[in-house]
């Protein structure tokens, strides 16, 4: 290694980007319903998970491309996260970071343990709470590569209204993931009208907190924040304003025209799937841009303050 070298920022980078790429193939699984393209685990079809013929892979059906693909992304996610724990273990004295790493090796073995009982179980239960701790890892990622990186000794933390505002809108993109997790794991044997209202009310009231809290958060952050918080506010809410447009495109491509709060069309036993490419774009990106405010989220209430007074990093 070359002395003085912060490898662990770059690493932890690197996890980010994989981990996106990851929660973009599960939210594909999702959409498609091809959580049970592959009906066996670990194994795929009897095969070792790395094994597992590439041209019938990557050259066969697209459920079968999209899950398998899911399982790889997933198995690179969790080496990477072991690389960087132990990296983070040798040279790395901030308790925070420490902790962190330590919370991202156990989420990502909770998470392939979920993944896995998903699939021998075929239970939308185990699917929703997948579908929750999957961006709860993201969020702990970015906090990482955040806490790592080569200015973030520097930045000067502003505390106060700025702070409290970035962290109320951390948990409320975190809580609107997680409501919108139900809607996309919908099981027709519990599933009722009137659930399936309040389920929808809630989620749109998530949305306007999570609007509201993002726009709230530009001029506090701009006026009181480091440049960077400022930066970061501005690219949420702009993120927020186009997530609220893709939120009406996937009720309109998965449910229909509304009548109500309950569109006429929908039906408890039908499930929300793509009707196209251009349908499961839409649903897709409504799930994927969500993932990507929560790590803006993250990097804006670091920005800001959040776990500003940890000890100074080695260098060495």
């Amino acid at each position: 290694m070359v002395a003085g070298f912060n490898w662990t920022f770059p690493l932890a980078c690197l996890l980010v980007g994989v981990t996106a790429v990851l929660l973009c193939f599960g939210a594909l699984v999702t959409t498609y319903d091809a959580a049970m393209a592959v009906p066996d685990w670990p194994a795929t079809y009897g095969h070792n998970m790395f094994l597992f013929p590439f041209a019938d892979w990557f050259y066969g059906p697209w459920d079968l491309f999209l899950e398998h693909g899911h399982r790889l992304l997933g198995a690179t996610v969790g080496l990477i996260t072991l690389a960087l724990a132990t990296l983070v273990w040798l040279r790395e004295p901030n308790a925070t970071v420490r902790g962190l790493v330590a919370a991202a090796v156990l989420l990502v073995v909770v998470q392939g343990a979920l993944g896995g009982a998903r699939v021998l179980l075929d239970d939308k239960t185990v699917a929703k709470v997948h579908a929750c701790t999957g961006p709860l890892f993201f969020a702990v990622a970015v906090a990482i590569a955040a806490l790592t990186g080569r200015g973030a000794t520097a930045a000067s933390a502003s505390g106060g209204p700025a702070l409290r505002v970035a962290v109320a809108l951390l948990v409320a993109a975190y809580v609107q993931l997680v409501a919108g997790a139900q809607l996309r794991h919908l099981d027709a044997a519990v599933v009722t009208p009137v659930m399936f209202r309040w389920l929808v009310a809630i989620h749109l009231a998530g949305a306007a907190a999570v609007a509201g809290l993002s726009w709230a958060a530009v001029p506090l952050c701009r006026s009181q924040g480091s440049g960077a918080a400022g930066r970061w506010a501005v690219v949420i809410a702009a993120l927020v304003a186009c997530q609220l447009a893709l939120g009406v495109g996937a009720w309109f491509v998965s449910w229909g025209v509304p009548s109500g709060l309950l569109p006429a069309a929908w039906m408890p036993n039908e499930p929300l799937a793509a009707r196209s490419g251009r349908g499961a774009a839409v649903v897709t990106g409504h799930v994927v841009l969500g993932m990507l405010i929560l790590g803006g989220s993250v990097a804006l209430a670091m920005a800001t303050g959040l776990f500003a007074r940890h000890p100074a990093r080695a260098t060495a």
